[in-house]
C-alpha cells in the first residue's frame, strides 16, 4: 500500500514536468511546443509549430497513460509512459544536435535550456515510479470443501489473507466396521462354536434364495419345510 503510494506521487510528479517542459525554453530559447512532431523524424527546422502537433502531443499521451495506469495500478503503463517521455526527448536531442553540430549549455542561456531538463526528469521519475509501485495484487477464490461448504473469502496471492491461520481439516475415518457383523451362516471366529445366531457355514447359507428364506423353490411342495 505505501509503495503504490509513493509510487504514485512520483509518477503524478513526473507527469507534469514532462507536461509543463514543452513550456519551457529547449535550446536558445526556442520553447518545446514551437518543434513539429514531424521536425522528430524528418529534421529540425525553423517553421513554428501549433499546438495541437507539438511536441506537446506525446507528452500529453503520456501523462494521460500515466493517469490509467495510477488508476488499473499498472506498472506497466507507467513504465510505458516514462519510456515515451524519455524516447521523444532523446529523439528531439539526436536531430538537433544533427542541425546545431553538437549540443551545449551556456550560461548566457543558450544551448540546452530548463524544458530539456525537465523533459528527461520527467521520464526517469515514471521509471522510477514504476519500479516503485507494489502493482495490482492478485486475489484468488478459496475452492469449496469437499462438502460442499465454500468459505467464499477472498485471499492473495499465497492462497489465504495475512495472519490468517491454517483452515482446518477433519481427519478422514474409516467407517466403522463390527468385526462380528458377518454374512449370514458364517461365524465371526473359527474357532466358536456354532449358535442360534451364528450357525454353522453349511446349513441354509448355500440354499437358493426362495428356499432360504421360507418360500417353496421351483418344483417343491409349499407344505415341506425347508
Amino acid at each position: 500500500m505505501i509503495r503504490n503510494v509513493i509510487g504514485s506521487i512520483l509518477a503524478l510528479v513526473g507527469a507534469t514536468a514532462a507536461v509543463w517542459s514543452p513550456f519551457r525554453a529547449w535550446y536558445d530559447g526556442r520553447h518545446g511546443r514551437d518543434y513539429r512532431i514531424a521536425d522528430l523524424f524528418g529534421g529540425i527546422t525553423q517553421t513554428r509549430a501549433d499546438l495541437a502537433t507539438s511536441i506537446l502531443l506525446p507528452f500529453a499521451f503520456a501523462a494521460l497513460v500515466t493517469l490509467v495506469g495510477l488508476l488499473l495500478r499498472s506498472r506497466v503503463l507507467v513504465a510505458v509512459a516514462g519510456l515515451v517521455v524519455l524516447g521523444f526527448t532523446i529523439l528531439w536531442m539526436v536531430r538537433q544536435g544533427q542541425v546545431s553540430d553538437g549540443l551545449s549549455v551556456e550560461s548566457d542561456g543558450s544551448g540546452l535550456g530548463q524544458g530539456v531538463a525537465m523533459a528527461a526528469g520527467g521520464g526517469l521519475l515514471l521509471l522510477l515510479a514504476a519500479v516503485v509501485m507494489s502493482g495490482r495484487r492478485r486475489v484468488e477464490r478459496v475452492p469449496h470443501d469437499a462438502d460442499g461448504h465454500g468459505h467464499g473469502r477472498r485471499h492473495g496471492r499465497h492462497g489465504r489473507g495475512a495472519g490468517e491461520p491454517e483452515p482446518y481439516e477433519e481427519p478422514y475415518a474409516e467407517p466403522y466396521a463390527d468385526p462380528r457383523a458377518q454374512p449370514y451362516g458364517q461365524r465371526p471366529y473359527a474357532d466358536d462354536p456354532p449358535t442360534a445366531e451364528y450357525p454353522p457355514y453349511d446349513e441354509g447359507y448355500d440354499r437358493p434364495r426362495d428356499q432360504r428364506y421360507g418360500r417353496p423353490g421351483p418344483g417343491q411342495d409349499p407344505n415341506e419345510r425347508p
